[in-house]
């Protein structure tokens, strides 16, 4: 499937081009530029989702732009004293710190090799390798973050493998090697394979990307290079406590950080969590039956069943007819999802399909939308599913047209909801995020 006929795209986001120089402390010093472009929707395709699904789907991760010159200054600061400080301080045992950039993307951070170095990585469900900039890269991205040096791990293990992964937006290519991952204190993985980045475009360029690479959380049969995935790996190597790991992410307007707490999860959550299936073996996807505005009937998943608007549970035989999928991705700044539906869904709020932008004023007087997911309601609000700059006064939707049959509920949905994955037997619990 080609995603050349996706005619619809948001034009909100913002791109930044940055004339790159070095501090006396050897801190990337930024010059910005801002230009206004159209949101991008990647390219290569590389895996299926089953024979009901046609065509192939590319490894997620859709990055937004977007922030304003003195917030990305802050943050490159933030991130400067973060990155000298954390030699300092103590990983807990089996829960890491996410650092929020604007409700874009989170990042935490592992070492890699014996004695570890440390990278700042984005814990993606939407993918299943792990990759952090190689000493041999040369591209201005590997250049402005921290590279891996093989030499300086007395555990690392070389091979000839190579290896490319083309994102939603975001390409790289490199060498693989095995070596010790530490994702926290107790949580050491002591022959994971990962990729030392030879090339990467600017997609993972500063300011842009503040992570230095990624941390795969997917299954073995999302990998590329068919190299075991590092969540199949704490499984076989048995460092959890529980087959499983939980995902906590807030919004910048709260407390505004993040956590991932591998082998256990919050269970003040416990009796909240509905539980869902997870469909195939390669990331964190499940059937999508429908998408609900307020009490209406109408269901505005474009050719997928009907789903009773009362209750948003299917039977056994209403599931199986589903041809939709959605993927609960880390990764992805916003919602995903195919044209038809975006658009009816914006149409119907009074939102501008093609920009996305709805007059704030409105806000008061719109309803819930209700995701239908492994046969399940989740819902979600307006302020959820409305962005709202008090900066510019601009509101627009948190969704952008990309697939016609893979749904991406990323970051925006997933700050909602408080998720565990539950590796052992494939499926995930959500619960509505308390404030």
């Amino acid at each position: 499937m080609k995603l050349a006929s996706v005619a619809i795209a948001a034009v909100f986001h913002t791109a930044v081009c940055a004339v790159v120089k070095l501090d006396s402390d050897g801190t990337p010093e930024l010059e910005f530029e801002d230009l206004t472009v159209v949101g991008q929707t990647g390219a290569k395709i590389h895996t299926t989702f089953g024979d009901d699904v046609r065509g192939d789907f590319k490894i997620p991760l859709y990055l937004k732009d977007g922030l304003d010159p003195e917030s990305k200054r802050q943050r490159r600061a933030e991130r400067s004293r973060k990155m000298k400080s954390f030699t300092e301080q103590p990983l807990s045992n089996n829960t890491a710190i996410l650092t929020n950039v604007k409700d874009y993307y989170y990042y935490g951070y592992i070492g890699v090799g014996n004695p570890p170095q440390k990278f700042s990585v984005v814990f993606d469900t939407g993918s299943s390798n792990v990759w952090v900039p190689g000493e041999a890269c040369v591209s201005d991205a590997c250049n402005e973050h921290r590279q891996f040096k093989n030499a300086g791990s007395t555990t690392f293990q070389s091979s000839p493998q190579k290896i490319q992964i083309q994102y939603g937006t975001g390409f790289i290519a490199g060498d693989v090697g095995t070596d010790t991952v530490q994702v926290s204190k107790s949580l050491v993985l002591r022959n994971q394979s990962f990729a030392m980045t030879s090339q990467e475009d600017k997609t993972f360029e500063l300011p842009r990307s503040q992570f230095d690479g990624l941390f795969g959380l997917g299954f073995t049969g999302g990998a590329e290079g068919n190299i075991r995935s590092p969540v199949d790996s704490m499984v076989q190597e048995n460092v959890l406590k529980s087959p499983l790991f939980g995902i906590k992410l807030r919004r910048d307007s709260l407390s505004g950080n993040g956590e991932i707490t591998f082998g256990s999860y919050d269970t003040s959550y416990t009796n909240n969590l509905e539980w869902i299936g997870v469909y195939g073996d390669i990331f964190w996807a499940t059937t999508m039956e429908g998408i609900l505005y307020g009490d209406e009937p109408q269901n505005y998943l474009y050719g997928a069943d009907k789903v009773s608007a009362a209750s948003g549970v299917l039977a056994v035989e209403e599931k199986a007819r589903a041809s939709r999928k959605a993927l609960l991705d880390t990764g992805s700044s916003l919602i995903y999802g195919d044209p038809f539906s975006l658009a009816a869904m914006s149409t119907r709020i009074g939102a501008n399909p093609l920009t996305g932008e709805i007059p704030c004023p409105v806000l008061a007087s719109l309803k819930s939308f209700h995701f239908v997911l492994g046969g399940k309601r989740f819902t979600m609000q307006p302020e959820e599913y409305i962005f709202h700059d008090p900066a510019t006064g601009i509101c627009e939707v948190q969704w952008m047209p990309v697939s016609d049959y893979l749904w991406i509920m990323g970051i925006p949905f997933l700050q909602t909801y408080y998720t565990v994955y539950d590796i052992k037997d494939h499926r995930i619990g959500l619960a509505r995020m308390r404030q």
